[in-house]
C-alpha cells in the first residue's frame, strides 16, 4: 500500500505540506522509517530522531516546525494520538481471509449466511444459527445453533460463540474469545462458611460439621446480548446469564485475557484492560474505564464516566464520574495520601522510638 502524503493529510482531515505528492509505503517510529516511511513524531520529544536516518515525511503535531526538522513534507494534525486511528487503518493489511465458504467447513443446512460471508477451515456453524452479510468467519471458529451474529462480524480463529446468543453488526473477536459459556455457579445443600462470611463479614466463625458441602451445578439458562461495535480480545470470555442475559452495550471495548460474569450488565463505550474481571450480576455504567487488572465485585454498581485505576479492587458502588484507585478502591485522591502516609510511617515510627526512648530516660532520672 502506498500512499501520497495529500492523501494521508485527507484521510487524516490534517494539513498536507511541502512536496505532498511524496509517497510512502508504510509507517513507523521516528529513526526507523527511511525515506518512504512515513515517521510518527507525534510529540516533540518524537522529533529528536527524526535526523538519525533518512526520513523524509512525518506525521507532526498542529503548529511544528517541520522546516527546521528538515523534511520534505508533512502531515499536520489538531490531535495525534486521535489520528493514529485512521492512519492504521490505511496500512492494515489485515487478517487471512478466506474465499467464499472452505472446503472443510461444517455448516448445518438450517444454518443462515448472509451475502459476502467467508468461512475458513474446519469451522463448524450450528442448527439455525445467522451469521450476517459480509462477515469474516476464521479458521476453527464455532457458532452454536441458534445463535445470532449481525452484519460486517469478523471472527478470528478459534472464537467459540455458545448457543442462542444474540451479537449486534460489526462485532470483531479475537483468537480464542469465548462468548456464552456457562456461568461460574454452584451451590451446596447446606449453608456454607463462605455464605455466612458474606453475610456477617466474618464476624462469625463456624467450623465444618460434616454436612453436606458437596458442589451443585446451577445451569445457565440466560443467554448473552452484544449491541452493536463491539470488540472482545484474544481469550477472554464472556458467560450466560443463570436465568436472564448477561449484557455488553455498544461500542464497548474488551482487551485480551477479561473475564465478564454471569448476569454482568456492561454499558455502552466502556473499556476493560487486559486481565480485568467483572463478577457476576455486577453493573458497569456508560464510558467506564477498567484499567489493567481491575476486579469487580459481584452485585455492585459502577456509575457512568468512572475510571477504575489498574490494579485496584472495586468492593462497593461507584458514583458517577469518580476516578478510584486502590485495594480495595477510593478516591483517587484519598487513595495518593494513603500512600503517602504509608510511606511516612517508618520515620513516624522511628521518631516515637526515639520520644519514647527520651520519656523513660526522663522519668529514670527523675
Amino acid at each position: 500500500m502506498e500512499y501520497s502524503v495529500a492523501e494521508i493529510a485527507e484521510a487524516l482531515g490534517g494539513v498536507a505540506v511541502g512536496e505532498t505528492g511524496l509517497h510512502v509505503d508504510h509507517a513507523g517510529e521516528p529513526g526507523s522509517t527511511g525515506a518512504t516511511g512515513l515517521a510518527l513524531a507525534l510529540k516533540p520529544e518524537y522529533a529528536e530522531a527524526l535526523t538519525s536516518d533518512a526520513t523524509r515525511v512525518a506525521l507532526l503535531w498542529e503548529d511544528a516546525d517541520w522546516r527546521g526538522l528538515g523534511l520534505s513534507a508533512a502531515v499536520l494534525v489538531s490531535r495525534p494520538r486521535a489520528a493514529m486511528a485512521d492512519l492504521s487503518a490505511l496500512f492494515d493489511p489485515g487478517h487471512d481471509r478466506w474465499t467464499g465458504i472452505h472446503e472443510t467447513a461444517v455448516i448445518d443446512p438450517t444454518a443462515s449466511l448472509g451475502a459476502g460471508t467467508t468461512v475458513g477451515p474446519f469451522t463448524v456453524i450450528g442448527a439455525g444459527a445467522r451469521v450476517g452479510a459480509g462477515s469474516q468467519i476464521g479458521a476453527h471458529c464455532v457458532i452454536g445453533s441458534e445463535t445470532d451474529l449481525g452484519d460486517g462480524a469478523i471472527l478470528h480463529p478459534r472464537v467459540t460463540l455458545q448457543p442462542r446468543i444474540r451479537i449486534g453488526a460489526r462485532f470483531i473477536a479475537h483468537p480464542g474469545a469465548v462468548v456464552g459459556a456457562d456461568g461460574f455457579s454452584f451451590v451446596t445443600p447446606e449453608t456454607l462458611k463462605l455464605e455466612e462470611a458474606r453475610s456477617t463479614l466474618g464476624t462469625a466463625e463456624r467450623k465444618g460439621d460434616g454436612t453436606d458441602s458437596r458442589w451443585r451445578r446451577i445451569a445457565s439458562l440466560g443467554t448473552v446480548e452484544i449491541g452493536d461495535d463491539v470488540e472482545i480480545g484474544a481469550n477472554s470470555s464472556v458467560d450466560r446469564g443463570t436465568v436472564r442475559a448477561t449484557r455488553v452495550g455498544r461500542g464497548t471495548k474488551i482487551d485480551n485475557i477479561v473475564q465478564v460474569g454471569h448476569n454482568a450488565v456492561i454499558g455502552e463505550d466502556v473499556l476493560i484492560c487486559s486481565m480485568s474481571g467483572v463478577a457476576g450480576s455486577a453493573t458497569v455504567g456508560n464510558r467506564v474505564v477498567l484499567g489493567a487488572k481491575a476486579g469487580v465485585n459481584d452485585n455492585i454498581t459502577i456509575g457512568d464516566d468512572v475510571v477504575v485505576a489498574g490494579a485496584s479492587r472495586v468492593f462497593t458502588n461507584v458514583p458517577a464520574g469518580r476516578m478510584v484507585m486502590g485495594d480495595p478502591a477510593v478516591k483517587m485522591e484519598t487513595n495518593l495520601e494513603i500512600y503517602k502516609a504509608l510511606r511516612r510511617l517508618p520515620r513516624l515510627l522511628r521518631d516515637f522510638r526515639a520520644l519514647q526512648k527520651s520519656v523513660s530516660n526522663g522519668a529514670k532520672s527523675d
